[in-house]
């Protein structure tokens, strides 16, 4: 594995005391035992994660950043996470064991959770250089499998309170706008005019309430731990964007990557899918829905448009949040200002693909 994608020392602005950590564990945590060594993980720009290990086991912790950092509302929700994963363990979707919760942010400054460490790989680039066409259809077909296996889940039961009722994207166009222009470091034009259009083209699909499950908010490559040697999934991380909502905003924000040139922020768009074994979207998202029981993709491509614009725009207000970080100095990533340099491509990105809707 690369051990979610390698580690580094502890950044500064996010240093803790080790030891106060040592002795919480120590009294709360079953089996643990010392000494602790910390490293944190190279990955993420949004909540920090950290590599803890001991002689006989390996942890994962995630936190909030720290106490310097000014955080938006209802963002790094770890507590979110941790209720999300722990509901899930007993079902289809792979998710690592919840070990810990910590919301007493005296004890290092910031409110933590642990969790089992899964040993595998993470794969960031989405055209998997170094496999082979049936190699690449097996990773693609496991995705498409896990994703469809979460909106698949019963959300009656132990997540029936998990997420706010009402329209789900009428909500998530109002967080985000929000997001948006609370991390406004230069005026995007097309965010602008997203804000607006997003509302008024809001398709029939996209309203149904009955159009209901958990969905992950951030379901990409990179954000699932694979067994070492198999194209199997045996995790899927950072549930901090999570809520129960309409699994189709889930699965095209998924789907982004097709539409995203190759070369720029995760994309696949314009490669040689054929070639490479990676399958077309249209044969993807028909899978999904043979998956789910839903009866005509057509019916779903056809607001694809919609959905395409909507998730967009919302990734260009995450990395717009992202390059505000960046100014502040409190950024948990040194992919961070890379990424945040996406914002603006992506906005109008969306607006192209909104234009093409009327």
């Amino acid at each position: 594995m690369d051990n979610y994608s390698g580690t580094k020392p502890v950044a500064d602005q996010h240093a803790f005391d080790t030891q106060a950590l040592e002795a919480y564990l120590a009294t709360r945590l079953d089996g643990y035992a010392g000494p602790l060594a910390v490293e944190q993980f190279k990955g993420g720009q949004s909540n920090p994660t950290f590599k803890l290990v001991t002689p006989q086991r390996t942890y994962v912790m995630r936190c909030k950043p720290g106490p310097v950092a000014k955080l938006l509302p209802s963002a790094h929700a770890i507590e979110r996470e941790y209720l999300v994963m722990s509901a899930l363990r007993d079902s289809d979707v792979p998710v690592p064991r919840m070990l810990l919760l910590c919301e007493d942010e005296s004890v290092i400054g910031r409110a933590f959770y642990l969790m089992e460490f899964m040993a595998g790989r993470v794969l960031w680039d989405q055209t998997l250089p170094g496999m082979t066409p049936a190699q690449r259809g097996a990773i693609y077909d496991e995705m498409n499998r896990v994703i469809a296996a979460l909106h698949r889940v019963d959300v009656t039961g132990a997540l029936a309170t998990y997420g706010k009722h009402g329209n789900y994207f009428e909500r998530q166009i109002g967080r985000w706008s929000k997001q948006y222009v609370a991390s406004i470091t230069e005026p995007i034009d097309a965010m602008d005019r997203l804000m607006a259009w997003l509302p008024a083209h809001m398709p029939a699909g996209a309203r149904d309430e009955r159009e209901k499950s958990v969905v992950h908010g951030d379901f990409r490559l990179d954000n699932l731990v694979f067994h070492p040697d198999e194209p199997r999934i045996l995790a899927v991380l950072d549930w901090e964007l999570s809520t129960i909502g309409h699994p189709l905003a889930d699965f095209s924000y998924h789907c982004m990557s097709w539409h995203i040139p190759t070369g720029m922020f995760r994309g696949i768009g314009g490669a040689d899918l054929a070639a490479l074994g990676i399958p077309d979207e249209r044969a993807y998202v028909r899978r999904y829905c043979e998956r789910t029981g839903r009866a005509d993709p057509d019916a779903v491509m056809a607001d694809w448009n919609f959905y395409m614009a909507y998730n967009l725009f919302r990734m260009a207000g995450i990395l717009q949040g992202i390059a505000k970080r960046v100014v502040e100095g409190t950024a948990s990533s040194a992919q961070a200002r890379q990424a945040a340099a996406g914002a603006r491509p992506l906005a109008e990105m969306g607006w192209r693909i909104a234009q093409q809707t009327d």
